[in-house]
């Protein structure tokens, strides 16, 4: 069996999720492997747009597994909210699988990320406020809250 990966190599937008996207066409999995609800990838099918942050691009395709992989730093409410939203669209999500292993972001992380990017003043590094930096400093750390511990 092939395997096909897409890394990025800069921060920010640079088209991971329409290669991703067109790549899934002939995937029997698509798995997110890092990352949280900070990168964002918008899919048009038939004309119509959709945006995801954490969910992986593969979910439109029902006869293909999606995978949020244990690299991946999942914000339950953001989790919560797309899963309603492809709901809502008609999207099933019947075919996606979450890693037990996979950490949590914690309304703590969120808070922390805000409070370290403020006090970095004109050396701000860009964060999303989204709590991704203080959940993998949490799993390096080894005390972050998994999947599996919910």
């Amino acid at each position: 069996m092939t395997s096909v990966v897409v890394v990025g190599t800069q921060w920010g937008d640079e088209g991971k999720g329409k290669i991703t996207d067109f790549l899934s066409q002939d995937a029997e999995v698509i798995a997110r492997y890092q990352g949280g609800d900070n990168a964002g990838h918008t899919i048009v099918i038939d004309g119509k747009k959709f945006k995801l942050q954490l969910i992986p691009s593969g979910i439109f395709f029902s006869e293909k597994i999606s995978i949020i992989g244990n690299g991946v730093v999942v914000n339950p409410k953001s989790l919560v909210t797309e899963l309603k939203y492809l709901h809502d669209e008609g999207i099933t999500t019947d075919s996606l699988r979450i890693s037990d292993r996979a950490h949590v972001i914690l309304p703590y992380h969120i808070k922390l990320d805000r409070l370290q990017e403020s006090s970095k003043g004109d050396n701000k590094i860009g964060t999303t406020n989204k709590g991704i930096g203080p959940a993998y400093m949490d799993k390096a750390a080894r005390v972050g809250i998994r999947i599996a511990d919910l």
